[in-house]
């Protein structure tokens, strides 16, 4: 193989796919990305964990041999990052070594042969939907904050797409707070199965998305994989397994009945509550909230650092109650809305609390409270 690629497109390439390989590996060939040159003038990059994959292509200036070859993929990135700008990169192969060279630099680098490199079978992908990148960079970044990191509950370890009459529902959960993002339904994906996205599949698809916001995402998947195809013909195609398991039914721990409605401002809700968890210790991680008439008071007890206290204004005008909150969970919620206001329905101090921006938004919240 004997190809030459702008540094440029080399390094975009490769800064896509080396992000999925894992830095410690038992299997040296998943150390490696999978370089394809073809007789055509196109380059292929390919790099997998086993569980998830991304395919990138890039135009090359030159392909003079085609052929297929593997070499460490976190070792390529960081010798494309440190060659100088505007440079061309020659990539070519002999007698099992991969020589890279650019302007004056010249490195050689031990290669594995590319049919020992495994390949995620994608089979039957029979749900295919188009979503523009910016609502799914949206639906991302309002739900996986609640992700689970608890291995014994995998199947929470993942965000949960579902569709449901004439919607999309997207939700996630750690058994302490809820986040759920719902669209209307897109073309092609009715009859889709209920599939559980995992969180390392999410990760990389939101740097992915990054670059192309103002494309469509096509989404191709089946009850046990999932595929992202990005920017087209040539662009990144990210297929993942799903998680084999049930996510539980969340919509029973959404509270219907919630008659107290607190409205505020939530960027000073979340200052406040920043600022009187600053004396918080990992035993009392608990906020309490005090609501009176147009007014909250939010109150921290720490048996080592003291008290702290601060009062909000607040459009309440419920009977007045006390209720605990984990104040990470409470800001990683409000950090969420986009918005002059918040609404939080409330029913009592121990049971679950409604979060949202309004009735008309897409994005809903559940948090459950603590005791204080």
């Amino acid at each position: 193989m004997k190809a030459t690629i702008e540094r440029a497109t080399l390094l975009k390439c490769l800064s896509h796919v080396q992000s999925v390989v894992e830095r410690r590996n038992t299997i040296p060939i998943l150390s490696n990305v999978l370089i394809e040159a073809s007789g055509a003038g196109a380059v292929k990059l390919m790099a997998t964990d086993l569980d998830i994959q991304v395919v990138e292509s890039m135009v090359a200036v030159s392909v003079d041999v085609p052929g297929a070859i593997t070499v460490s993929a976190h070792l390529l990135f960081d010798i494309a990052r440190k060659l100088q700008e505007g440079s061309q990169v020659s990539l070519e192969v002999s007698e099992n070594r991969m020589t890279v060279k650019a302007g004056r630099s010249r490195f050689s680098l031990p290669t594995l042969p590319r049919d020992d490199f495994p390949v995620i079978v994608e089979g039957d992908l029979p749900t295919s939907f188009e979503l523009p990148a910016a609502t799914l960079a949206e639906i991302i970044d309002r739900t996986r904050f609640a992700i689970s990191t608890e291995e014994t509950r995998y199947y929470l370890n993942g965000i949960f797409f579902h569709v449901s009459d004439d919607e999309l529902k997207a939700a996630a959960t750690d058994g302490h707070r809820l986040a759920r993002y719902t669209l209307k339904r897109p073309d092609g994906s009715e009859g889709m199965p209920d599939v559980i996205v995992p969180r390392k599949c999410v990760a990389e698809l939101r740097k992915l998305l990054e670059e192309s916001l103002d494309t469509n995402v096509l989404i191709d998947l089946s009850a046990s994989k999932v595929r992202f195809t990005l920017g087209g013909e040539n662009g990144v195609v990210l297929t993942s397994k799903l998680i084999d398991g049930t996510f539980p039914d969340y919509s029973r721990v959404i509270p219907t009945g919630n008659d107290k409605l607190l409205r505020l401002d939530p960027r000073s809700f979340y200052e406040g509550v920043d600022r009187v968890a600053t004396i918080a210790t990992e035993k009392t991680r608990a906020v309490k909230v005090a609501l009176e008439n147009d007014k909250v008071t939010l109150s921290v007890t720490s048996p080592d650092n003291g008290t702290a206290a601060e009062e909000l204004p607040a459009d309440y005008k419920s009977e007045g109650f006390e209720i605990g909150f984990n104040a990470n969970y409470l800001k990683d919620i409000l950090s969420q809305i986009d918005g002059d206001t918040v609404e939080l329905h409330l029913a009592d101090a121990g049971a679950p609390t409604l979060i949202r921006k309004d009735d008309k938004s897409p994005a809903l919240y559940v948090l459950m409270p603590m005791r204080v």
